[in-house]
Parts: structure tokens; C-alpha cells; sequence
């Protein structure tokens, strides 16, 4: 008796929604949540609709495009690999070889 298995091939593969990768993911939707915050807090300050929606719009549309191509540029990983190549030192000053003893 032969048993035909199937076989997951995306177990470790990163999340891809709409061509945004893994912590993207996470960014647009932060950006949309401050969005409507912001849209509401304007609303209620009494800032006219068409006034708030362009503003809204514009921003949200800019910040949309900036994690677009964050995502295309980086990768599921690599904004996390520049931010830490960013906070290594450049070089390390030993005055002293007292901390190598």
C-alpha cells in the first residue's frame, strides 16, 4: 500500500500580502491606525472634511509608498540588517589591555 503525503512548502517562508513582506505588514497598518486617529482628532477640531481628507490622503498615500518601496528594496529582513549595521561602532578604542586580561 503506497500513502501519497503532501507536503507544506511554505513553512518557512515570510507573510506576503499585496507585495508587502513580513514587518511591512505591520508598518501599514500602524500607518493606517494613525490615519484615522489623526482624521478623527482633525474632524472633531472642527477642520473641514475636504480640508482633512487631502490632507489625510496625501500623507497617508506618501507614507504608504515610502513602506512600498521599503519592502521592495529590503526585503522581509534587510531594514532590520541596516539598522543594525547603523549601531555597530566603526572601531572600538582600547587605551588600556587591562580589559583583556
Amino acid at each position: 500500500m503506497n500513502s501519497v503525503y503532501q507536503i507544506n512548502k511554505g513553512v518557512n517562508a515570510s507573510m506576503e500580502l499585496k507585495g508587502l513582506k513580513a514587518q511591512y505588514i505591520g508598518y501599514m497598518a500602524a500607518l493606517l491606525l494613525v490615519a484615522f486617529i489623526l482624521f478623527a482628532i482633525l474632524f472633531i477640531a472642527g477642520v473641514p472634511v475636504y480640508i482633512c481628507l487631502i490632507l489625510i490622503g496625501g500623507t497617508t498615500g506618501f507614507g504608504a509608498f515610502k513602506i512600498y518601496a521599503l519592502s521592495h528594496r529590503y526585503g522581509p529582513h534587510g531594514l532590520q540588517k541596516l539598522i543594525a549595521r547603523k549601531r555597530t561602532p566603526k572601531f572600538i578604542k582600547a587605551y588600556t589591555r587591562k580589559i583583556f586580561y
